[in-house]
């Protein structure tokens, strides 16, 4: 099966309207990276560019928003600024130029190679694959899902080892065509990372066209680089953030490295990782985790990011495993000459410097060890404004025409849960505040009062969790992919908005699973994939109760909800946390359209109501919930079909509106048609009814019994009862309202 591939300035359009981000800076993203595809189907989520990189500004150009951990919390959790690829050698004929270079480097990233004669790294093949397409879900019969963006597949592989690949293929100007796959997984206990497989082959091909220059590509080395920035929602563009401003490019950012003399007796496994460090310009007396101290304390960086090595060739003819690979394992001045933009491909300045690092080897001590030896805040050691890009490197290795290199590795980003996260920064800004002193419960179950320390030990605690995900992505790739599955995600999820309630209904496939023990849905109010998103289960049954329909009768009108739901195992397959049910992915499901509470229509034009009246944007927190960021004055009891117009109280049409969804419910943002927000003062509601209306069930409820005389069935609204066919409203008639707004 083939669906349709979704064009570039589709997901654009589609990434603008979900987040916000300018279509100037986004559009300079495609250009910088080219043709850019999403992995959302976990909790990490990523673009991928069809060079095989990610550049800086390939996503916006004021802010990282890739490689963002926990996603349900928004893309402004980002933990990556930039990623680099680099590909050298020594003693290269090029055709083109006619000339042999001693060294030759060619590369996508860090930095966008944005010169007319720039290396080759348009793919010759890009496309998302999947195992299944993604679920039907729907809110009031509209696709309500990012993933009707995000999730568009090329192509559907049911052996696929992972839920979704990204397959990049570039030819390169070196003549080796890089083929990479990234792997992704909806497991929850491998939904944090992605697996890279890279083969680099000695094709000869150095363009798109097919030109060949074939020869052996001698002390070759394969060159990745990783530019981190942890600030995530700290630094969100027009948004009152709390972060400092060079910690979205990564300045105060720390670096480590592990495994790089598998001799050693503590040898584990090859990685690096990274954190946010304390930044010096920050106000508040301990910066640790990046505590938002304005509001409610929570830490943007409550996390670590890192990459793992699975695999590296110890050479084209021998495939096992390298434990002596990466040779180079270092970090860099990201500002350096070396890792900014060049000025050609044949900058032998540039490539010299560029191969230099890329045999270096391992640095004496690691960035971290360094700081630490400094004695001084990471933001203020060492390298220039933008921080260091941290790198390895494997080499060197001789290819001869035909063969070929194999690469694995895994990264990811793991840390505090968001409660843990909102609990830790919570009790912390109550000491730093002096407004209550909660019990503080260290990582380790002791008892403290140093609130700064007990924060400091929280955030240090999520290398434990990044640890924890290399040895999970280690296994995982140890055991062939084949890991154990949860039940598969309902084929189709549907929400609808309701009178007194809000329904739901979900297909069955499910059910047939081994293990199958039943379903949980989870509700967020008034937001959904935003910093202060709160998910809670709203309804959950066993394999023994199953049901496929649910009626969510707490909601209440005024408010947003959104919604998801998981399929769930009996516990037994859990290899990681034995006895805990392995679930579907709540992105399969995650509603991204509110659904709203809607009662029937009014019963007479009388009865229609402005609320709040008066509406006090001061206390907009206490009626529609604090996440709001924007007014909404409800209007109740209307007809179902009807004319709203809103006046100032001279008499100025302001903004109106057909009202034809048949409820008695609209809701108006205090903007008038023309996009601007009212001022303070009194307002004119007119509402006109557009229709005759009669008592059906189109309109109301029928009740238990028929009018014995007419035998025709009855209908209920409140103390009211109307006989099947009795107008209710005319054409034509109107009522007006008077309300006040104070802003």
């Amino acid at each position: 099966m083939k669906t349709v591939k979704i064009h570039k300035w589709f997901v654009l359009f589609s990434f603008i309207f979900l987040f916000g981000v300018s279509a100037h800076l986004y559009a300079q993203a495609i250009g910088a990276s080219g043709e850019l595809k999403w992995l959302r189907i976990n909790s990490l989520h990523a673009y991928f560019s069809e060079q095989g990189a990610e550049s800086e500004t390939g996503g916006t150009e004021n802010n990282n928003v890739t490689f963002s951990w926990p996603g349900q919390y928004g893309i402004s959790q980002s933990t990556m600024r930039a990623n680099g690829m680099w590909l050298g050698c020594k003693n290269y004929y090029d055709a083109k130029v006619d000339k042999i270079f001693p060294v030759m480097v060619t590369n996508v990233g860090p930095k966008p190679n944005e010169y007319e004669d720039r290396p080759i790294f348009d793919a010759v093949d890009f496309k998302l694959v999947g195992k299944f397409e993604h679920p039907i879900v729907a809110v009031d019969g509209e696709l309500a899902t990012s993933n009707t963006h995000y999730d568009v597949l090329d192509d559907i592989d049911e052996n696929l080892p992972a839920d979704r690949m990204i397959l990049i293929k570039n030819h390169t100007s070196i003549g080796v065509t890089v083929t990479k796959k990234v792997y992704a997984f909806t497991q929850q206990n491998h939904e944090n990372y992605y697996i890279y497989d890279y083969v680099l082959k000695n094709t000869g091909i150095i363009d798109n066209e097919g030109t060949t220059n074939g020869q052996k590509i001698k002390d070759f080395y394969f060159y990745l680089t990783h530019r981190y920035a942890l600030s995530g929602e700290a630094i969100i563009p027009n948004q009152p953030t709390w972060g400092a401003s060079n910690s979205a490019w990564g300045r105060n950012v720390v670096t480590d490295v592990m495994g790089t003399d598998p001799a050693s007796p503590d040898y584990k496994y090859r990685a690096h990782m990274a954190w946010y460090s304390p930044h010096s310009e920050q106000p508040v007396e301990d910066d640790w985790g990046c505590p938002n101290y304005n509001d409610d304390g929570v830490l943007a960086a409550a996390k670590f990011v890192g990459f793992v090595v699975l695999h590296a060739d110890k050479s084209a003819a021998e495939k096992s495993d390298d434990l002596s690979q990466p040779h180079t394992t270092h970090y860099q001045d990201t500002d350096s000459p070396a890792l900014q933009r060049a000025t050609s491909q044949y900058d032998e300045n540039i490539m010299n410097q560029r191969y230099d690092y890329m045999t270096a080897g391992h640095a004496v001590r690691s960035q971290a060890e360094e700081v630490e030896l400094s004695g001084l805040y990471a933001d203020k050691w060492g390298p220039g404004i933008g921080g260091t890009t941290i790198v390895e490197g494997f080499g060197p290795y001789q290819l001869e025409t035909g063969d070929s290199l194999h690469f694995v590795l895994a990264g990811g980003v793991a840390g505090l849960s968001r409660d843990v996260n909102r609990k830790v920064g919570g009790n912390w800004l109550l000491w730093t505040n002096h407004t209550a002193n909660p019990t503080l419960l260290l990582p380790d179950g002791s008892e403290t009062t140093d609130y700064n320390n007990y924060k400091k030990e929280w955030v240090l605690s999520c290398k434990d969790s990044l640890e924890k995900l290399f040895e999970n992505a280690l296994a995982n790739y140890a055991a062939g992919y084949s890991i154990p599955q949860p039940p598969p995600p309902p084929k189709e999820f549907r929400v609808k908005s309701g009178g007194d309630r809000i329904q739901f209904s979900w297909s069955d496939n499910a059910a047939s699973w081994p293990n199958f023990d039943g379903y949980v849905v989870y509700r967020s109010e008034g937001s959904v994939m935003a910093p202060k998103t709160v998910y809670k289960k709203l309804f959950e049954c066993s394999g023994a109760n199953v049901v496929h329909s649910y009626d969510d009768t707490s909601a209440v009108r005024g408010f947003d909800y959104y919604y998801y739901i998981q399929s769930k195992d009996d516990g037994s397959t859990n290899r990681v946390n034995p006895g805990a049910p392995l679930r579907s992915n709540m992105f399969w499901t995650l509603t991204s359209k509110p659904a709203t509470l809607q009662r029937t229509p009014g019963n007479a034009l009388e009865e229609v109501r402005v609320v709040p009246n008066p509406y006090d944007i001061r206390a907009r927190a206490f009626q529609f919930g604090e996440d709001f960021q924007y007014d909404r004055i409800a209007f109740y009891e209307l007809p179902p079909m009807c004319k709203i117009k809103i006046f100032t109280e001279r008499g100025d049409l302001i903004w109106e509106k057909d009202h034809t969804d048949g409820s008695g419910d609209e809701l108006w943002d205090s903007m008038t048609s023309s996009g601007q927000i009212i001022v303070s003062g009194i307002y004119i509601l007119v509402v006109e009814v557009t229709e005759d209306i009669e008592a059906s069930d189109d309109v109301y409820a029928a009740r238990d019994y028929v009018d014995p005389k007419s035998k025709k069935q009855v209908y209920q609204k409140g103390d009211l009862l109307y006989k099947a066919g009795q107008r209710m409203y005319n054409k034509g008639e109107s009522v007006f309202r008077k309300f006040v707004v104070i802003r």
